[in-house]
């Protein structure tokens, strides 16, 4: 019988276990998908969190391979399949051994890889077998290891990676990585859904605090703590305690309605449209560029979200001053320019630093897919950002004055 990756890396079950808010992480390309698919996890059984996740995801058309992290766990696996009802039972199947499964659209890994290097090597060279064309495999390690298996994820994650997930609220805190081997086509990214990002820490059900500004808050807090142990009697402590809440609330970032319409370009930030125009931009390409320009105020949202499916293939970042972002000479500016092939042609969102941005934030690295309105990114306090369209192929809808709302707003339409 063919053995499992666990069964070939002794110690991978350890005292490293997947939790709720990880478990998510790792489903996050099988719960993202609109379309019917096969999915295969690896290394289940009947209390993982990384199960529950995945069939919470299912959707009709979908089905679900499941490999048991050890061959004698099969039957406890279909025994827990069968209890959750017919619905389940009739799109999951559990196998006795990895060499059962089938090639599927996205391969998880239930357990998180705790490994040599070599080891953690063989296991993913082991499930890359499964995976089909432009397929993901969604894989965790412990983030405090610097060797051994979590050293070589983040090798695979600078050669095939399209996503990394730091998940601090797990014990112990882990990174997922999301892999793809083969080229998936820019098309898949308009049957996706915006993905699970654990960078959004929930405060409600409509509203989250980005990463940064939570570290942000809690930084103030510290000064707070160490003026008040070296300064007892002085009120110097209260500037920093009071600035926590207001710093924190800059990295709002609220859930958004984002439209289902397949001709709409939607805002890719909140904040007031500074300009509408036709351009040429050879860094982009021959023909004509109808860009649109937002400006954010310190008081808007400074999360970025993709104004349209597609897939990154470029990225870089052009020097520059840091003007303010509502003068013309703000197009010299700091920018990143993330490069979206799209079905319509190619697509630029460009993250202008400001007066007093000084900070631009990009998670979408090379090769992802984007889905529209969906978070790639953030600039610090205040900004500008430009979203470049094919001119012959798209229509704005929005003028100078307007104010837009990132991922809801419609700014243009494919024509």
């Amino acid at each position: 019988m063919t053995q499992s990756p666990a069964e070939r890396i002794p110690g991978r079950s350890g005292p490293v276990r997947i939790g709720e808010r990880a478990a998510r992480t790792l489903v996050t390309e099988l719960a993202r998908r609109n379309d019917p698919k096969a999915a295969l996890l690896v290394d289940a059984s009947p209390e993982s969190a990384v199960l529950a996740a995945a069939i919470d995801a299912l959707l009709p058309g979908d089905t679900l391979t499941v490999v048991p992290a050890e061959p004698a766990g099969a039957r406890a696996l279909r025994e827990h399949v069968t209890a959750q009802g017919r619905w389940v039972a009739d799109r999951v199947r559990v196998v006795d051994s990895l060499a059962e499964a089938d090639a599927a659209e996205v391969v998880i890994a239930a357990e998180p890889l705790t490994g040599t290097a070599e080891q953690a090597r063989t296991a993913v060279d082991g499930l890359v077998k499964y995976l089909s064309e432009g397929s993901v495999l969604s894989v965790a390690a412990p983030v405090f290891r610097t060797e051994g298996a979590a050293a070589e994820l983040d090798r695979q994650g600078v050669l095939h990676g399209v996503g990394t997930d730091l998940v601090l609220r797990n014990s112990p805190p882990v990174r997922v990585h999301h892999l793809r081997f083969t080229p998936a086509s820019p098309a898949l990214a308009a049957r996706l859904a915006p993905a699970h990002r654990p960078s959004s820490v929930p405060l409600t059900r409509g509203m989250h605090i980005d990463s940064n500004g939570v570290a942000a808050a809690g930084i103030a807090l510290g000064l707070a703590a160490v003026a008040r142990v070296v300064r007892p009697k002085s009120k110097l402590w209260l500037l920093p305690a009071l600035a926590a809440g207001p710093v924190a609330a800059f990295f709002r970032d609220p859930e958004r309605d984002v439209p289902e319409d397949p001709s709409a370009v939607v805002a890719a930030a909140d904040g007031q449209v500074l300009s509408v125009q036709r351009l040429h931009d050879e860094r982009f390409g021959d023909g004509e560029w109808l860009r649109i320009a937002v400006f954010l105020s310190v008081l808007d949202v400074h999360v970025n979200r993709a104004p349209v499916p597609g897939k990154v293939v470029d990225y870089f970042v052009a020097d520059g001053g840091f003007v303010n972002a509502m003068k013309p000479d703000a197009e010299h500016n700091v920018a990143a320019y993330t490069v979206l092939d799209t079905d319509h042609g190619t697509v630029v969102v460009a993250q202008r630093t400001g007066l007093i941005a000084r900070r631009i934030v990009q998670r979408a690295p090379i090769g992802a897919l984007l889905a529209r309105g969906e978070r790639f990114g953030l600039i610090r306090f205040g900004s500008r950002t430009d979203v470049y369209l094919p001119a012959d192929a798209a229509e704005p809808l929005v003028g100078p004055g307007d104010k837009v709302i990132g991922g809801s707003t419609v700014i243009a339409r494919w024509r």
